[in-house]
C-alpha cells in the first residue's frame, strides 16, 4: 500500500495529469534510499506504479536515482546533490534520509516513508497541520522496541540479557535504543548494544554479540535489517529474536 500513497502525493504535487504533463515539462523525481540490490524493489514497485498511470521515463518523467547510497554519513551529501539538480519532488525509504533532505531544501516536496514520530524528528509541525514540505506515511515501529522487549519478557520469563542490533548513524536506531534502555529498566533486564552500520560488518558484530552470550536478540527497526532478516536471525541459535522484521 506504501507505493500507492507515495503515487497519490506526487501526483498532487506534480499538478498536471500525466496526459498534460507530456504536453508541458518532463518531471524530474530524486529516489534517495540506504544500502545494497536486495532494497531496490521499494522503488522499482514505485516506478512500476508511475508507468501504468502514464508516466513514461524519458518521456514526461527523468528519475535521478540514489536509492542505494551506502550508509547514513553520505546522505546529506547525496540530498545536496538532488537538490543542486532540481528535482521537482524527492522521495526517500527512512526518516534519516528524509532529514537530509529536509536540511538541504525548504521548498522541495519531500514524500518519505517515516520509522518514528515525524513530529519529534522536527520532519513536521504536527500530524493534525503539519506544514512544511514533508508528507508520506509513518509507521512509528521505533516507538514499539519496549512493547517488543515487554513481549519477550513475558514468552521467556527466564531472559535476563538482550541483544540489540542498531546503527549509531541512524536518528531513528539512536532512539531506538534509549527506548530500549529504559523499557529494560522497568522489566529488570539488561541490554547489550551491538553495532553493525553496513551489512559487511555483520559477521563482527554477531561474534562480539555471542562472546557475551545473551539470552535473546531484538533488532532496531532498520531496512538494512529487514532486508538482512535472514542473516539477522541465523546468529541467534538458541537465543529468541524478537523483530517486527
Amino acid at each position: 500500500m506504501l507505493p500507492r500513497a507515495w503515487i497519490v502525493v506526487f501526483m498532487l504535487l506534480a499538478g498536471p495529469t500525466a496526459v498534460e504533463a507530456q504536453q508541458t515539462k518532463v518531471s524530474r523525481v530524486g529516489l534517495l534510499g540506504i544500502g545494497s540490490d536486495e532494497q531496490s524493489p521499494f522503488f522499482e514497485v514505485f516506478r512500476q506504479e508511475l508507468r501504468e498511470r502514464g508516466w513514461v521515463e524519458g518521456q514526461n518523467i527523468v528519475f535521478e536515482d540514489r536509492s542505494r547510497v551506502e550508509g547514513y554519513k553520505r546522505l546529506p551529501d547525496v540530498a545536496a546533490e538532488l537538490v543542486r539538480l532540481k528535482a521537482d519532488v524527492i522521495v526517500t525509504t527512512n526518516t534519516t534520509g528524509a532529514i537530509a533532505v529536509k536540511k538541504a531544501t525548504a521548498t522541495i516536496p519531500i514524500v518519505t516513508m517515516m520509522g518514528t514520530d515525524p513530529v519529534q524528528m522536527g520532519l513536521v509541525a504536527s500530524l493534525a497541520r503539519p506544514g512544511g514540505n514533508v508528507t508520506g506515511v509513518a509507521h512509528l515501529g521505533r516507538e514499539l522496541i519496549g512493547k517488543r522487549l515487554e513481549l519477550l519478557k513475558e514468552t521467556v520469563p527466564g531472559v535476563s540479557r538482550i541483544a540489540l542490533l542498531w546503527n549509531s548513524e541512524s536518528r531513528t536506531e539512536v532512539l531506538s535504543l534509549k527506548d530500549a534502555e529504559s523499557a529494560a529498566k522497568s522489566l529488570g533486564v539488561r541490554v547489550q548494544p551491538v553495532e553493525a552500520r553496513r551489512p559487511e560488518e555483520f559477521d563482527k558484530a554477531f561474534s562480539s554479540m555471542m562472546r557475551e552470550r545473551p539470552d535473546a536478540l531484538v533488532p532496531a527497526t532498520s531496512s538494512m535489517f529487514r532486508t538482512h532478516r535472514a542473516r539477522v536471525a541465523e546468529p541467534g541459535g538458541q537465543a529468541p529474536v524478537a523483530s517486527d522484521l
